[in-house]
């Protein structure tokens, strides 16, 4: 068995190098979309969730941050203890800003002299935080206006976590890389069976003395150790030419890369089961990942989707490996946190490549 797998592992390899169209789309498409993506794509912002730590929990205190209840750009107002838990709720990306207020917040106010309050925003989400802080600092110069001792004001400290300088390329490349090592893995498992139809070696398969599982292995191998090493490829690029910083552990990065690819392996193996030709798994590749990424929270913040493509994200890998990549790139993740986003991609795993499978079987028989 082990023989068989390895012959058929070699044979694809060497298929997908002599096919021109594979050759361009494991060339071409990542490094003019890794250049262009980084440097065309914007996001609106609105529906923030914000973790509020209110040291001075007065009158005054509650009043400011009324404001940011009553502004059609916030959503939820989360009330911790101390500043562990702003940077929990903002490492684990459950709010995107942290507002907090100093205990002497109300006596400066009323002694004339400006209060202090620091909003604390995201910078993995680069063109996000620097919009949340535009306006949270905007709603803090409103209220100020409305203090009624003169004199007194309010100062606002606004600081960005993980990315300080929002390099809105730093964002964009985190990004680009998961997707593009899901999309190469989607089309190169997309072509292969439909390759071997429109070559018409398929049936040289069907009569080897590979089984339908072997066979299944013998394509998802190749496209996944090709995505893995454009994958670094890509990453060793950013860091030279980017200066793209990589804090997070490695070893949890590949894992995460391999249980990813397994997801959309079987989604790529399911689609090339079904078609017949080359262009007809390209259509199918494409009419799958165009939603997956607009729905992953790429384009633009999942909080800001309608209620049932929020629901229907949990189905997509894209978003599960951009929240791990992202947080291992630029914080290193802790690995509580990344088990909890792999959990979801091992699901996915399960049920597409078993769909896959049932599907190759079938089609077989």
């Amino acid at each position: 068995m082990k023989g068989r797998i390895l012959a058929l592992i070699k044979k694809e390899f060497l298929a997908i190098w002599n096919d021109p169209k594979s050759r361009m789309i494991i060339i071409v498409p990542p490094l003019l979309q890794l250049i262009i993506f980084a440097n065309a794509l914007t996001m609106e912002v609105k529906n923030i969730d914000v973790a509020v730590l209110d040291r001075s929990n007065t009158l005054e205190s509650r009043e400011l941050v009324s404001h940011f209840q009553d502004s059609r750009w916030f959503r939820h107002m989360i009330y911790v203890n101390d500043e562990q838990d702003v940077k929990h709720y903002i490492e684990t990306q459950k709010v995107q800003m942290g507002l907090e207020i100093s205990n002497d917040f109300t006596t400066k106010l009323r002694r004339h002299q400006p209060g202090s309050v620091q909003v604390i925003v995201d910078g993995r989400q680069t063109n996000a935080a620097a919009i949340a802080g535009s306006y949270a600092t905007q709603i803090v110069a409103d209220y100020s206006g409305t203090v009624s001792q003169p004199g007194a004001g309010i100062n606002t400290v606004v600081r960005n976590w993980f990315n300080p300088n929002l390099d809105y390329k730093l964002y964009m490349l985190g990004s680009i890389i998961t997707i593009l090592a899901l999309i190469i893995t989607l089309m190169l498992t997309a072509l292969s069976i439909a390759r071997e139809r429109e070559l018409g070696t398929f049936d040289q398969l069907i009569v080897s003395p590979l089984t339908s599982l072997e066979i299944l292995i013998g394509k998802t191998v190749p496209p996944m150790i090709i995505a893995v090493t454009l994958t670094m490829l890509m990453i060793g690029a950013c860091r030279v030419f980017f200066g793209m910083p990589f804090v997070g552990s490695l070893v949890w990065f590949l894992i995460s890369i391999v249980i990813a690819l397994l997801s959309i392996t079987g989604v790529g193996l399911f689609i090339s089961s079904l078609c017949k030709t080359q262009q007809q798994a390209i259509l199918g590749a494409f009419t799958f990942q165009t939603p997956a990424i607009l729905i992953s929270g790429f384009i633009s913040p999942i909080e800001d989707m309608p209620r049932f493509f929020q629901y229907l994200t949990w189905l997509d890998p894209i978003r599960f490996f951009m929240m791990i990549s992202r947080g291992i790139i630029f914080k290193g993740l802790h690995p509580a946190d990344i088990i909890a986003n792999l959990i979801p991609l091992l699901c996915i795993a399960a049920v597409t490549l078993s769909l896959a499978a049932w599907t190759f079987k079938r089609k077989l028989d």
